[in-house]
């Protein structure tokens, strides 16, 4: 219990840290809310059209069916003339019976395309993400600040999801407006007899404009306590974010195959039904439940109580005017259905603003994410396309450390490499090997120092031409749940024979072989049935074909040969090594045996390089780190 208790209290503190903004200018809403449609709009043409036919034919649905009602009804009290009577009803079905038609088939479309609009939204998220520069995909901040807009949208739609429910109130809700005005404007107008007594009080301006505004401004009131139980729902934005949270992993947490010898093993079920059990973001005894019976419940209650009092006002109104003779008995069913339809009109959008004032908090948080910038200069050299493969690479008096940190990762960094030697990167754990990669393909840029590409800052050449010529396998790479020739390739379309080379000369021939639909062969299951689950070792394999059918001048291998024992992974650095050719092979591992046919060696510890030069000449330095790591190991090496 106190576990979970920590975990709710630095979620929500967290969560807190960036509440919804207390006060929200009608401008910002409506250009947050602007911005919200063209984005959308991107991603689903057709989306917003059908919607606003949709809402068109919906708003005037009602005023229809009141409409022909009352021409029927004034007919019966009436004249009674059965061929006048005959043609209403037969062009009231027709008319009725079309737009009801029409307003299923757009209904049936529309919630199709929400539906779709839904996965398609992401897109947006997707294309954000990577367009981003490494840097800022890689900031903690910035994967919390997009759990929380995911975490907003799995509560209650908050966010660019709430647009198209605002839309669609907001379009109905006038068009709504302008119909029941065209329909009730004669209930005003409508002169009574003046033989109809003290009712001729109705004729008098003043009385229907006091009439028209109390009927306004308790629709008005109405709406604000509706916009008020709405704001209650925004303050339980922490709870529900950390409910959301706790859900959603701890929800899904038994499918997950990676941790199912874990929970069995070590009892883990125990932990995690008291996180379930303990979460009652959404429960009645919850925040919710509480608020729902306490203020959120009242304001809702208020909202629509009220309402009743403004059809109570249009019978009364309406049932004098024609008492006192203004018109006749079927008019009293069209005025009475179109000012309530009217009034309820005039309830929706007015409770819409405090929709819009709740939701622009969370679209401001959408529109931070989508709006991160890149501080990453592009550059605008192209880089040099060599025949003969020849760049030299030189770090001058590199400094670096990771944003958010004080602590340097790398610091006054000095060497210089060329391309077609083959240079091993060693050191103990967070001695700065991986960073040193990272800088060198350009994800990071340094704080202090210049990185040279034959002579020029590698800054000055265009990004993503300066990325193509490196071929990188980090010891965290992933692969796609694709087919395996597509994984290789990167790509959908791609050269067989290539691919098929790749694979053969990373050491996984052999299983292709066996595999029925050879490069075909979708890897992992979770998008196929007949996929392939692969050992930790063959990912690693077709990570490094993935590499080789890249075939840059740059070749990088960041410890992807963890998985295997040290033989395999110095047989697999001696076959690659003759597999590189004229390329740049940089090497980084643990394991100093799987190096010793590298041209050079660089030692790293704590950031710097301490020394560099072949292993012969490293290893008989007896003061050196290398030779203390060689030593270290030697009990596990066999000629």
């Amino acid at each position: 219990m106190q576990i979970f208790l920590k975990c709710k209290a630095a979620i929500i503190k967290r969560e807190g840290s960036s509440k919804m903004k207390e006060k929200v200018t009608f401008h910002h809403a409506v250009t947050m809310y602007l911005r919200g449609i063209k984005e959308l709009h991107k991603v689903s043409p057709k989306f917003f059209p059908i919607l606003t036919f949709y809402c068109i034919v919906n708003a005037v649905t009602p005023y229809i069916t009141v409409f022909f009602s009352a021409q029927i009804l004034k007919e019966l009290a009436t004249f009674r003339r059965e061929d006048i009577l005959w043609k209403w009803v037969a062009i009231g079905v027709l008319s009725v019976g079309i737009v009801s038609a029409l307003k299923a088939v757009l209904k049936h479309r529309y919630d199709t395309l929400f539906n779709d609009l839904w996965g398609r939204k992401e897109i947006i998220f997707i294309q954000k993400l990577f367009s981003l520069d490494f840097e800022e995909i890689d900031k903690q901040e910035n994967h919390d600040l997009r759990s929380q807009i995911q975490q907003n949208e799995n509560w209650m739609g908050w966010g660019l999801m709430k647009i198209p429910n605002v839309y669609e109130n907001f379009v109905t809700g006038m068009i709504g407006i302008l119909s029941g005005i065209t329909l009730t404007i004669s209930l005003f107008t409508a002169q009574v007899p003046k033989e109809a007594g003290w009712l001729t009080v109705f004729n008098n301006p003043l009385f229907i404009f006091i009439f028209a505004a109390i009927m306004i401004g308790v629709s008005v009131l109405a709406g604000k306590f509706s916009a008020a139980s709405t704001k209650c729902q925004s303050t339980l934005s922490s709870q529900a974010t950390m409910g959301n949270r706790l859900f959603g992993h701890f929800g899904f947490v038994g499918m997950d195959k990676e941790r199912s010898i874990d929970m069995r093993m070590n009892n883990q079920q125990n932990l995690i039904g008291a996180y379930w059990n303990k979460n009652l973001a959404f429960g009645v005894d919850g925040p919710s439940g509480k608020m729902a019976r306490g203020k959120m419940g009242i304001y809702a209650s208020l909202g629509v109580c009220i309402t009743t009092l403004i059809t109570g006002f249009i019978y009364v109104f309406t049932c004098l005017k024609a008492w006192g003779g203004a018109f006749d008995v079927g008019s009293i069913t069209q005025y009475v259905g179109a000012a309530t339809t009217m009034a309820g009109n005039i309830f929706l959008l007015t409770g819409l603003i405090g929709v819009m004032e709740t939701n622009t908090g969370y679209l401001d948080k959408t529109f931070e994410f989508l709006d991160i910038p890149n501080a990453m200069y592009q550059g605008s050299l192209t880089t040099e396309k060599r025949a003969d493969r020849r760049y030299e690479v030189e770090f001058k008096d590199v400094s670096f450390h990771y944003p958010g940190s004080d602590i340097w990762a790398l610091r006054h960094v000095s060497m210089k490499f060329k391309v077609g030697e083959r240079l091993a990167i060693v050191g103990e754990n967070g001695s700065g090997k991986t960073t040193f990669i990272k800088l060198l393909c350009r994800l990071y840029d340094p704080q202090e120092g210049q990185i040279l590409l034959n002579g020029i800052d590698i800054r000055k050449y265009r990004y993503d031409d300066y990325m193509n010529i490196f071929s990188v396998v980090f010891q965290d790479f992933q692969l796609i749940c694709q087919p395996l020739g597509a994984n290789v390739a990167g790509n959908m379309q791609y050269d067989h024979d290539r691919v098929y080379q790749a694979l053969v000369d990373a050491g996984f021939g052999e299983r292709l072989t066996s595999m029925e639909k050879g490069l075909d062969t979708m890897i992992y299951k979770n998008l196929s049935e007949d996929g392939v689950d692969i050992s930790g070792g063959e990912a690693q394999k077709i990570a490094i074909a993935r590499a080789l059918y890249k075939d840059a001048p740059f070749i990088i291998l960041d410890e992807p040969t963890a998985a295997l024992d040290p033989i395999a992974e110095a047989e697999i650095y001696e076959k690659f090594d003759k597999i590189a050719g004229d390329k740049t092979a940089i090497y980084i591992s643990h394991r100093l045996s799987s190096c010793k046919f590298c041209d050079e060696i660089a030692v790293f510890e704590e950031g710097a390089v301490v020394q560099q030069g072949s292993h012969e000449a490293l290893v008989s330095d007896t003061n050196g780190k290398y030779y203390e790591l060689w030593n270290a190991q030697a009990q596990y090496y066999t000629e």
